[in-house]
């Protein structure tokens, strides 16, 4: 049947990757420790409102902070860690009321409720400069991160603005990244949601919820043919009348009987490893800390070869898109692994002989953008649905809820010790990730298999000859009954 891109279709993927849209900004707009102005003024707003701020120093100073000024108060360092941190925390706790969400009202009307949060944290945010600017912005960063966890479930990552470089330019001191417009930078976090909540009514629900979880297989259609056309959904429907078919064969398993399987042991594995070598890759200490390195090698103006970094971050996840159904995922994420690995090492020698040979500086620069490069082609996009493709609708929701929480909370580690690590082992901090990089490619090598044009149960087989020591299969069996009679989300 010959099929085209609709406009509704068109609209609906635009409207879905607001919310990738949305965690971007979120990630962007103050995960960010190194010194740059819109921090400094940040911080400068809490000192006043905690009473330590010195009114003195800073009239000797003419009233503005430098990009070297430190905090001097620990209370101020203390809130503003806070601030960058209780972001993945909330992550983490929302991850697994993904599943509950989803399923409770369905797509459409799960991402309107959860936008009431990005809408109430953006306004928290907005409004913290009139308030209490360290309280209010820590609670607007919490709902936040509870909003970008469920976000982050209910619809696929689209990594094109994980670090946006439209935010970097608006952030600009000129623009919103001052004293008086900070709150409005931080505030603006909230209005993806605001427009994504005006598109979502003209949206139609998710043709599968509609007829899987719902039976209603002539809004189903209905469905289908406003996002696909006018066309036979025949087709569409079987296939969903098979998937619905092979759901009810098998219960959704808890996350505690899905730890204690070991049916699903190796996929699990799989699963949280792809997580971890997409966060421990380094790259977000890239995204959070480019503007320093930048300035370390001796560019003039670092803040413009940061949006140089969003740029080409924009660009190689499309590559990615185009790529992912032809070169494959374990393919993709090899290779970008393996790039990254070896963009890190020629990092660390860059920065290490700067001052012995001034061109290492451009060594260090091209090595960030290949970095970037690398990240985007595969550890970046296909951590979040290569889950989907090596779990059966049983495990599926505790796998996804599981991979999530972990991505999140290696989130968390690398912003909270990442300047500590970088404290410890300067110039050579990107080895300790070089080394990271190389066992993750080696694993991914080992351990992965290619999942692209696979069914779920030629992908189970792969992982059944993997194991090392199989289970009998009355022992299987046995144990994929008790895995089925386990009906808790």
């Amino acid at each position: 049947v010959s099929q085209q891109l609709t406009g509704t279709l068109a609209l609906a993927v635009f409207t879905a990757a607001l919310g990738s849209l949305q965690m971007g900004y979120s990630l962007g707009v103050i995960n960010a420790p190194q010194k740059v102005k819109r921090i400094i003024v940040i911080e400068r707003h809490y000192a006043k409102s905690l009473g330590v701020y010195n009114e003195e120093l800073a009239h000797r100073r003419g009233g503005n902070a430098t990009e070297h000024e430190e905090p001097t108060d620990a209370s101020v360092v203390m809130y503003w860690s806070l601030s960058v941190a209780i972001f993945a925390i909330g992550g983490m706790v929302s991850s697994f009321l993904v599943s509950f969400v989803s399923d409770f009202r369905g797509r459409i009307k799960g991402m309107l409720y959860i936008n009431v949060l990005a809408i109430t944290a953006g306004l928290l945010m907005g409004l913290s400069k009139l308030g209490t600017p360290y309280l209010m912005v820590i609670a607007g960063r919490a709902i936040m991160g509870l909003y970008c966890g469920l976000s982050s479930g209910l619809v696929p990552k689209i990594y094109v603005c994980r670090c946006p470089c439209y935010l970097q330019v608006i952030g600009l001191d000129f623009l919103l990244g001052n004293d008086d417009m900070w709150h409005v930078l931080l505030g603006l976090s909230g209005a993806p949601a605001i427009l994504q909540s005006l598109l979502l009514l003209v949206c139609p629900e998710s043709p599968r919820f509609l007829y899987i979880k719902q039976g209603k297989v002539e809004e189903a259609c209905k469905s289908l043919k406003r996002l696909k056309g006018d066309y036979d959904t025949s087709k569409d429907i079987a296939e969903m009348q098979a998937e619905k078919e092979k759901a009810m064969k098998e219960a959704q398993t808890s996350i505690l009987r899905l730890l204690r399987s070991s049916v699903y042991r190796q996929q699990l594995f799989v699963a949280l490893m792809m997580h971890l070598s997409q966060q421990f890759s380094g790259i977000n200490a890239i995204f959070y800390y480019s503007t320093s390195i930048f300035q370390s090698a001796g560019v003039g103006q670092p803040v413009y070869a940061t949006i140089g970094v969003g740029v080409i971050n924009i660009i190689f996840t499309l590559v990615s898109v185009i790529l992912v159904d032809r070169a494959g995922r374990r393919t993709l994420t090899i290779v970008g692994l393996g790039g990254m690995c070896c963009c890190a090492v020629a990092m660390t020698v860059g920065l290490a002989f700067q001052d012995v040979y001034s061109w290492m500086s451009y060594l260090s620069m091209a090595a960030i953008f290949l970095f970037v490069s690398f990240f985007e082609i595969g550890p970046g996009p296909i951590p979040w649905f290569i889950v989907a493709e090596i779990f059966s609708q049983g495990p599926r929701p505790a796998a996804i809820a599981l991979a999530g929480c972990c991505n999140w909370t290696c989130n968390f580690i690398i912003g909270m010790f990442f300047p500590y690590l970088e404290g410890l082992c300067g110039s050579y901090v990107f080895i300790v990730f070089a080394v990271l990089l190389f066992g993750f490619t080696v694993f991914i090598y080992l351990r992965v298999p290619e999942t692209k044009g696979k069914t779920f149960e030629e992908i189970a087989a792969v992982f059944h000859r993997k194991r090392g020591a199989p289970l009998s299969k009355p022992q299987e069996e046995a144990e994929m009954v008790q895995l089925k009679s386990s009906t808790e989300a």
